[in-house]
């Protein structure tokens, strides 16, 4: 089974995000568990965390089908330590915030070296942050998502997604997941079956598919190499269509949420119809 669907709001309360999804007629989707944009918030009460889980499972939805996402703000890899113990803990707190609600995955940016330490030192940096909350926490995966590569953001070649997963001890519990626009705009043309099918086969190679978590469906608002994170609605932009087709008839993407973060909510419905059908 296809796990598709957007990342859905929680506004209201956390349960909300199920029943969003179910009106969209998903099979999986994302969310925040917390304002994206913030560092802190309140906890959530135990009455929400119950809400939560009973809608999940009212609407039909498990753990598998929902990849959460960590807030914007967060930079492993930041070099200045006062500010990466701020980033360090707000992953911690989203990390506890899933194993709260019964969710096995964050998915996560691994962020910038800001020019001010070499990309292998970055990484390194990221896998630090990782083992550091993965000792603190249980029953949760990070998923490290690729970049555009913009502003000496890591991760925009699979060989620096490599080198953060053979820093982490637990290999069990970091995994990985590939953006389709991030893709495109870090250099890797998937405008076509056998570009998308070349470029599966290098991520395969140097990470391996068994690190695959998850995926972002989108199409690109900028140009192949461009290192610039502009997401469209899909068939609307640079990519294309045929790269979601070729998604959608491929087993390796089954069972795992491949969440929409295409810009017009109003077509979401009908994204979500359109790649169930690319499915049979």
């Amino acid at each position: 089974m296809y796990f598709i669907g957007p990342h859905v709001s929680i506004g209201g309360g956390v349960a909300n995000a199920p029943i969003h999804a179910k009106a969209l007629g998903a099979t999986g989707f994302g969310l925040f568990v917390k304002n994206q944009r913030q560092w802190t918030a309140a906890p959530y009460a135990a009455a929400d965390i119950a809400a939560f889980k009973k809608q999940l499972a009212a609407d039909g939805y498990t753990a598998a089908q929902v990849l959460p996402h960590a807030g914007y703000l967060i930079n492993l890899a930041n070099p200045d330590e006062a500010a990466h113990a701020k980033s360090l803990a707000a992953v911690i707190d989203e990390v506890q915030r899933c194993m709260a609600l019964g969710l096995d995955k964050l998915n996560f940016h691994p962020g910038s070296h800001l020019r001010l330490i070499t990309p292998q030192e970055g990484c390194a940096r990221v896998a630090q942050s990782i083992n550091t909350v993965l000792a603190q926490t249980s029953g949760v995966t990070l998923v490290i998502e690729n970049t555009a590569g913009s502003g000496g953001n890591l991760g925009s070649v699979f060989e620096e997604l490599k080198a953060m997963i053979d820093g982490t001890d637990d290999k069990a519990r970091v995994g990985i997941c590939l953006d389709t626009a991030h893709t495109f705009a870090a250099g890797f043309d998937i405008r076509t079956r056998d570009g998308f099918l070349k470029t599966m086969e290098h991520f395969d190679k140097t990470v391996g598919m068994r690190y695959l978590r998850g995926m972002h469906l989108n199409d690109s608002k900028a140009g192949l190499n461009s290192h610039v994170d502009r997401h469209e609605s899909l068939g609307a932009g640079l990519l294309g269509i045929d790269v979601f087709a070729c998604i959608m008839t491929d087993k390796r993407f089954e069972n795992m949420p491949l969440v929409l973060e295409t810009p017009n909510e109003e077509l979401w419905a009908q994204e979500i119809r359109q790649l169930l059908e690319m499915a049979g």
